[in-house]
This record gives C-alpha cells, sequence and structure tokens, in this order.
C-alpha cells in the first residue's frame, strides 16, 4: 500500500491510500495520521477512491485515526469509497461513525 499525503492548507490534510488496507499497512496509516497530529494538521479526508480492499485491521486504523484527531481537537472523514470497502463499512455499521462523502470537496467541506 501507498499513502499519498496532499496538504490542502492549515490544518487540513488529504490522504489516498492506495491498494490495499490491511494489517500488514494499518500501521502506516496509523503512523501517518499520528505524525500529521503532532504537525498540528489535525483535519483529516481520507480518500479511499483508489482503496480496493479493507479489513478489520484497516477499519481499525481508520478509527483511530479518528480518535487521535479529534483528541487533538480535529476530525477525520472519509470519501469516495468503493466497492468492497464499501460493503465493509456498511455491513460493521461503521459507516455511522464515519459516514462517507462523495466527493473530497464534500468531505473538505464538512470538516470546516
Amino acid at each position: 500500500m501507498e499513502i499519498a499525503v496532499q496538504r490542502i492548507g492549515g490544518p487540513v490534510v488529504v490522504l489516498r491510500p492506495r491498494g490495499r488496507l490491511t494489517s500488514g499497512d494499518a500501521p502506516e496509516l496509523r503512523a501517518v495520521v499520528a505524525d500529521l497530529v503532532e504537525q498540528g494538521r489535525t483535519k483529516v479526508v481520507v480518500d479511499l477512491e483508489e482503496t480496493t480492499f479493507l479489513d478489520s485491521s484497516g477499519l481499525g486504523a481508520l478509527i483511530a485515526g479518528l480518535r487521535a484527531t479529534r483528541t487533538a481537537g480535529g476530525d477525520l472523514t472519509i470519501a469516495r469509497p468503493t466497492g468492497q470497502v464499501l460493503d465493509v463499512l456498511t455491513l460493521t455499521t461503521m459507516i455511522r461513525v464515519l459516514p462517507p462523502h462523495e466527493t473530497v470537496a464534500d468531505a473538505f467541506a464538512a470538516l470546516s
């Protein structure tokens, strides 16, 4: 998995994980979010359009990121989940905790 980081401005960052977000990759996502929060970038959009697979560890990394950003006074939201990723979010009812946005712009607006 590769995570592209796009700094939008101020505390807002867009993360774009590409590929599978599984137990082997979840620690990387957790570390990226922790580093961002430490830098004061506490508003995070995770663009899941290119994330092809999500398991429980990947889901846990998203929740850990949500917790870390909120603890720091920010927030984390998701955008554009597709296929299996959207199915996992729906089946686990995590879609209630992390409601997806149709576009990155919508997710960005939700953080403002």
